[in-house]
Order: C-alpha cells, then sequence, then structure tokens
C-alpha cells in the first residue's frame, strides 16, 4: 500500500458498482442469515459455523488455534464465542494430549442436538437468501470467485 493518491489504482465506475453491490449484498446477507438463526435456533451466526466446524472432524474435537484460523476469526473473537458456547453447554474446552500448552475445543452432546435441531431452517434462509436467488452458473462463479480472495488473503495464491 502506498501513501500517495497518485499511486493509487482508482476503482472504474463499473469496479465501484461490482465492489458496492458485493459489500452491501454481503452484510445484507449475513445481517438476515444472523437473524433467522437467532429467531430460530436461539444460536448466533458464530456459534452455528463453530459447532459446524466441530461436527465435521473426528470425536468433534479442533484445537482452537486451528478452529480460529478455519473461521478466520481473530483468537480473541473466538475465545469470547467459546465462553458465551461453553456457558450454554454447546461445547467444553480441553487439554490437548499432544501439547501441553494447547487447547481443544469439543462438541457436547448438547452442541450436536443443537446443531442438527438448527441445521433446517439455517440451510432453508441460505436456499432462500442466496443458492435460489442466484443461477446454478452465477453461484458456482461466486463460489469461485471467493475461493481465489480466500487464498489471497490466505497468501495461498500459488
Amino acid at each position: 500500500m502506498s501513501g500517495t493518491t497518485s499511486d493509487v489504482r482508482w476503482l472504474s465506475a463499473e469496479q465501484q458498482r461490482h465492489w458496492r453491490a458485493f459489500r452491501d449484498g454481503v452484510a445484507l446477507l449475513f445481517d438476515q442469515l444472523g437473524h433467522d438463526l437467532e429467531r430460530c435456533a436461539g444460536l448466533s451466526v458464530h456459534e452455528y459455523e463453530v459447532m459446524v466446524r466441530l461436527s465435521e472432524v473426528p470425536d468433534r474435537v479442533l484445537r482452537m488455534s486451528q478452529l480460529a484460523a478455519d473461521l478466520a476469526y481473530s483468537r480473541s473473537r473466538l475465545t469470547h464465542t467459546i465462553a458465551r458456547m461453553e456457558a450454554a453447554g454447546l461445547v467444553r474446552r480441553v487439554a490437548c494430549e499432544s501439547d501441553a500448552r494447547g487447547v481443544n475445543c469439543m462438541l457436547t452432546e448438547a452442541g450436536w442436538q443443537a446443531l442438527v435441531a438448527a441445521a433446517p431452517g439455517h440451510v432453508e434462509s441460505v436456499r432462500e437468501r442466496l443458492v435460489d436467488v442466484l443461477s446454478d452458473d452465477e453461484l458456482a462463479a461466486l463460489g469461485t470467485a471467493m475461493a481465489k480472495v480466500v487464498a489471497s488473503v490466505r497468501g495461498d495464491e500459488h
């Protein structure tokens, strides 16, 4: 990044329209998905995503640092989210057996049941608000484009 405006590669009018449509669409979509999850399941989007990630790994256990990286959350955000979830009985923090300094997060049976109960409504919300709004080609292009963005931001763009 440069400090002078003469070096800035300003967006064209078309690029600006696309950027703003993307930014507004993402903000509105996640706001609505969060509202739907809260109303139907009493969960935040962050809590739901934590439970999804834990449900997809063996023994429903992940190291906290790996969970934060997988979700693109700061460790602080994840710690606060896990503290709320732990108080609700959805997850448990446990010592990492392979590294005494590490902490794992484990999805409890109550967390699993909450996820199973929330998933159908969340999937319907995602369908209604994104998947069914786009054609199959548009959804594929969106997924491909965002995978490139993720790889670039994470530094894996090779």
